[in-house]
């Protein structure tokens, strides 16, 4: 280092040093000023840090009770059929195996006068190796399942008696066999790993599953073998284990999980969500920028005269700049180190209103990685808007200051300070970016974001424009709000920029959830057919038809065989080793319903390509959904490998179809040539459409089928969509949350900005009520003002908002999308009571203040 260097920097060090004293002793005046600036802050942290937090509790609470949650080390599902002698050695090798089978039916009163869908649950005298199942009351599973006087026992969720009116000891009939409920269900500890279902739980035994008489060649049963393995086994020997398995029985077609993915899909969903309002809090935070921005620049107009003062006594413009920089970090620091607090306490009064939905686990404790993400986010966000204030703040001569009201000026700072700010930025930017799940979605938003902040400040100088290109109006008070508008140092850019990121977030998700809704309890029963059954076995299919046209002659019954098959390769590469984009990564993952058809199914329409010929008998061939294809890269003439009955089949790719999901009929994403299962046991899915059917009507169709089929599985539809309805209910508050969050912030920035301007409105109305205007006149004239800048806010929401709305219901949830009228009423009423609501509060406050002061500094 030169000696000249060594200078500069010691004398940086004595000027930093001397920064830090006069910003201690200016903050000793308190945070008046401030509070906003905090406010905007704290919440934008608090919303960031709390939805990480809640996030990385759940995926530790997975990691560390995966055991648990998983039923043992290892987990292998085969679906259709249960492992053979060579695939139980196998498995017996690994540890100790317990065999549980999962499947859906319908449980129903030993009279047959009630019925309703039950996930049955058989298990062995094993099951748990881990954790405990806890019941009500709490009985041996032994006890539980016994059979006594030829009935065997099982347990059940509080939904299924609930449902059925039933009590401890009554008995209901599953398939051909009755059981007696001898316990309710309390906790189940596996029960997320075997995924939730639309309907209660029923806990049986093997023997009593074998009972049933349910299990047919192709019944849709899913067979778990999960493994207690050696103490002392790592992960590493899990990864082994599972090669080891693919290499050996390839063919097998089982899904193999670890104790650390107890519940994949849970954490992938999880991620989804947490990265959705992650997205949303850094929404509200830098919505709160603004408010940041608005505040750095009143608290340095306050301080103005000491800012002078520096200057006149020799102070440079740098140490002007570093005083106020540390002050404005001071502040931020409380506000982040309020954020983190609230932060904090979020998993653990969240976890309270999660268990009532459905039961995840979550590792206590503070989540210190989570916590310094949003505190990085709240001073980048900090520094982004408050250097350019600052920036102007330093070159701003003493005479000016003295001179003029202020230092708001037009043009830029010095470019040092743009670039900084720009760099700034491309950080936050490049973290929102990299640090998302999903990055395509985390692009979209960055974009938007970046967009909204153009586009909204051309909407404010439009505003402005097209106020100050109006007609002369007759009356005073709107001339005055007309003139308001577009005058130097308006609030028009400051409020439209602040509320209109709000109100926009706020239109966007109304406009989702109402389609949604929408879709769910209108559009979709509307289309949707009234029943569907499943497990209908071949030797039964024509019987059931007589039976469903004798009971509804006017109803259209549709039946395609239906088999499961799990993707294992597409065009002879391993799916696990393809990289798809998230929104394809469900075809591959898990078990498929598949099917066969000699014609191209009536609610798909040919988009690409040729369907085979009646009678084809050459190699397999498969028609695929266009949609799906398009987002896996498929195209005509590729291969793709399922893995059926564990058998792999290669098909080759021969058409593409457009499939409307939205209609609820029965769709598949692939469907085969004939040929290709020719002799393989499979059943058959059908579906039951009566539109002038009642509820009557519908529930003696059901109580008849259930009656003759006990094994076929009968879902009622709207009893589905009410399930889906609640789930969705329950989303939408998580949801309405965070837009509120955003909207608060926009209402603190508002405010602010409101609260920023009132010295020129002090001035502005002192001069006018010497000059004769009264009272009335002046409250008129800014109510006016706020209701313009309101609705020009508002209708930019409403274009915007219903834009990012489209594109989210039409292009990636593919549903139909409307325009909701109740939702445009609502945001237009909304901005106008915020603006004009904020602004009278200091307008009130603007006319009561005295005249003397401020014409004596005229």
């Amino acid at each position: 280092m030169t000696s000249a260097t060594a200078t500069g920097a010691a004398g940086f060090g004595r000027t930093l040093r001397l920064a830090f004293r006069f910003s201690a002793r200016e903050m000793r005046g308190g945070l008046s000023g401030f509070l906003i600036f905090i406010a905007c802050i704290a919440l934008g942290v608090a919303a960031i840090g709390g939805v990480n937090s809640l996030a990385r509790a759940i995926s530790t609470g997975i990691e560390t009770q995966g055991r648990d949650l998983l039923g043992g080390d290892m987990r292998f599902q085969l679906v259709h059929r249960e492992a053979d002698q060579r695939e139980m050695a196998f498995l017996h090798e690994l540890g100790e195996v317990a065999h549980s089978a999962n499947l859906r039916s319908m449980a129903r009163l030993p009279d047959g006068s009630d019925q309703t869908l039950v996930e049955a649950k058989a298990v062995d005298g094993l099951y748990p190796l881990y954790g405990e199942l806890v019941t009500e009351p709490n009985l041996p599973l032994a006890d539980i399942f016994a059979a006594r006087g030829g009935i065997h026992g099982a347990a059940a969720a509080d939904m299924l008696f609930s449902r059925l009116g039933l009590e401890i000891g009554d008995t209901i009939r599953l398939g051909d066999a009755d059981y007696e409920l001898r316990a309710r269900i309390v906790s189940e500890p596996d029960a997320i790993s075997d995924g939730f279902g639309l309907a209660p739980r029923l806990l049986i035994s093997l023997d009593a599953l074998e009972a049933s008489g349910l299990i047919q060649p192709g019944s849709l049963v899913e067979h778990a073998y999960k493994i207690r393995m050696p103490a002392g086994t790592s992960e590493a020997d899990i990864q082994a284990v599972r090669e080891r398995a693919t290499a050996e029985f390839p063919e097998a077609g089982w899904s193999v999980r670890g104790r650390t993915g107890a519940a994949p899909s849970l954490s992938s969903n999880v991620e989804r969500f947490s990265q959705f309002l992650t997205l949303v809090g850094l929404t509200a935070l830098v919505v709160g920028g603004v408010g940041v921005a608005n505040a750095v620049r009143a608290y340095l107009e306050a301080k103005r005269g000491v800012i002078a003062t520096f200057k006149s006594l020799g102070a440079s413009g740098r140490f002007v700049f570093l005083v106020y920089l540390v002050q404005i970090l001071m502040v931020a620091g409380i506000g982040i180190a309020i954020g983190l607090v609230l932060a904090a306490l979020m998993p653990p009064v969240a976890a309270g209103f999660l268990a009532a939905v459905f039961p995840v686990p979550m590792e206590g404790g503070v989540h210190w990685g989570a916590l310094g993400f949003a505190a990085l986010f709240g001073i980048l966000v900090t520094l982004a808007f408050a250097l350019l204030p600052l920036g102007r703040a330093r070159d701003v001569p003493a005479t000016a200051l003295f001179r003029e009201m202020g230092f708001d000026q037009r043009g830029l700072p010095r470019p040092v300070y743009v670039v900084a700010v720009l760099a700034i930025a491309a950080v936050l930017a490049a973290l929102a970016v990299f640090t998302a799940g999903d990055r395509r979605i985390a692009v979209i938003f960055v974009t938007a974001a970046v967009a909204a902040f153009v586009v909204l400040r051309l909407v404010g100088v439009l505003v402005q424009w097209l106020a100050r290109r109006a007609p002369r109006m007759r009356g005073a008070a709107l001339r005055l709000a007309i003139g308001n508008i577009h005058r130097p140092g308006a609030l028009t850019p400051s409020v439209v920029l602040s509320l209109g990121l709000g109100l926009t977030l706020v239109v966007t998700l109304a406009l989702i959830d109402g389609n949604l809704r929408r879709q769910i309890a209108g559009s979709l029963p509307a289309h949707a057919p009234n029943f569907f059954f499943v497990d209908i076995q071949s030797g039964e299919v024509d019987a059931f038809a007589d039976l469903v046209e004798a009971e509804a002659p006017d109803g259209k019954l549709v039946r395609v065989p239906m088999l499961r098959g799990r993707v294992m390769a597409l065009n002879g590469t391993d799916v696990r080793e393809l990289d798809v984009p998230p929104e394809g990564a469900w075809v591959l993952r898990g078990d498929r319903g598949i099917t066969y058809a000699r014609n191209v199914p009536e609610n798909s329409t040919l988009s690409q390509g040729e369907w085979w010929p009646d009678g084809y008998d050459g190699e397999p061939l498969v028609s695929f959904a266009a949609q799906e294809g398009r987002e896996l890269g498929l195209k005509l003439g590729d291969t793709v490998t399922v893995n059926v009955l564990g058998r792999n089949i290669t098909a080759r790719i021969s058409s593409f179809r457009e499939v409307q999901w939205e209609s609820l009929a029965i769709n598949f994403v692939m469907v085969f040539s004939p040929n290709t299962f020719a002799g393989a046991p499979h059943s058959w899915l059908a579906t039951l459409s009566d539109p002038g059917a009642t509820p009557a009507e519908e529930a003696q169709v059901l109580n008849a089928i259930t009656r003759a089929f006990p094994s076929v599985t009968s879902v009622r539809v709207k009893d589905a969509l009410d399930i889906i309805n609640g789930i969705v209910a329950q989303l939408a508050v998580a949801i309405r949350a965070a837009a509120a969050i955003a909207l608060v912030a926009s209402v603190l920035v508002l405010s602010g900005a409101l609260a920023a301007g009132n010295r020129a409105r002090i001035h502005d109305a002192v001069v006018l009520k010497t000059l004769g205007a009264t009272r009335r006149t002046l409250i008129k004239a800014f109510s006016l003002e706020y209701a313009l800048i309101g609705l020009a806010t508002a209708i930019f929401a409403l274009i915007a908002g219903g834009i990012a709305a489209w594109f989210v219901v039409a292009r990636i949830m593919t549903l139909p999308s409307s325009f909701l009228p109740e939702v445009a009423l609502s945001t237009l009423l909304l901005a106008l009571v915020l603006t004009v609501g904020f602004g009278l509060v200091g307008t009130w406050r603007v006319l009561g203040h005295k005249a003397a002061p401020v014409l004596r500094n005229l």
